[in-house]
């Protein structure tokens, strides 16, 4: 085995063994100290809300990580295909290890946060890094797809006010909402035209030779699987932001003709 496979697989380790720690035991800890009303919660919402805290953590990490990637790391930038960063192989290990670890997760609590869809993401995604992992090809690629957790916290944060009884029309969850439609826009959507246009930019490449027929369908197909469940996951978003605005206009107008005002 050498130096990069145990690199790899202790990250794995490693970060597999990070989450699951703060998903039974530091979440737990950490969510009674700043939070009040987690004690309050039902077994059920504990479970949620680790797995959310999880998830946040892992979506900060690996997208601090990925921004560096994307404007500093000349190896992979040099090369967005062959490009062999170690940087990059690192934060996929950790990418890694944090989807092993929700995969159990989603396993043991089936019946609490079971969900057919994350099952498919996280599958798809970890076939597609093992790629990265295991051959070094894609580095850069596989960076830029996982810019998509930037919007993660957002979403966990919506369901944390949802727990906690925030009031929908709370200025902390509206911003939260917008912030939230916003990134996950740029990150998820904004970003499959000039991805999609690069695919299409290097058919028939050397360089998109060499990587064999495997490895090129690998990486379209699942790329495929993943944008058709963020289109699906921004309609939802989307939908949701346009009735919270909705409600909020039709308040404003309740408001003003209480107020003897035709605004």
């Amino acid at each position: 085995m050498d130096t990069n496979t145990k690199l790899v697989f202790s990250t794995v380790f490693t970060s597999f063994f990070t989450f699951q720690l703060l998903f039974h035991f530091i979440s737990y800890w950490f969510s009674a100290k700043v939070s009040p009303g987690f004690n309050s919660l039902s077994f059920e919402k504990k479970i949620e809300w680790n797995s959310r805290v999880v998830s946040t953590c892992h979506s900060l990490v690996v997208g601090i990580f990925g921004l560096y990637v994307f404007f500093f790391d000349e190896a992979a930038k040099a090369d967005p295909l062959w490009g062999d960063s170690s940087f990059v192989k690192v934060t996929i290990s950790i990418s890694s290890g944090y989807l092993i670890s929700d995969l159990l997760i989603l396993i043991l609590y089936w019946k609490v946060i079971g969900d057919k869809y994350f099952i498919i993401h996280h599958c798809t995604a970890l076939y597609a890094y093992s790629f990265i992992l295991k051959d070094g090809v894609l580095a850069y690629i596989g960076n830029f797809r996982l810019l998509a957790e930037l919007s993660s916290p957002f979403v966990n944060q919506r369901w944390f006010f949802e727990a906690l009884k925030y009031p929908k029309f709370s200025k902390a969850n509206v911003i939260n909402g917008i912030l939230m439609t916003v990134v996950f826009f740029i990150v998820r959507i904004v970003s499959m035209p000039p991805f999609y246009s690069y695919i299409y930019s290097v058919l028939g490449t050397e360089a998109y030779i060499r990587l064999g027929f495997l490895t090129q369908c690998s990486w379209i197909s699942t790329c495929i699987v993943l944008d058709v469940m963020n289109v699906m996951w921004m309609i939802k978003i989307t939908k949701g932001c346009v009735k919270v605005i909705s409600l909020i206009r039709q308040e404003k107008a309740k408001s003003s003709l209480q107020n003897g005002k035709l605004d």
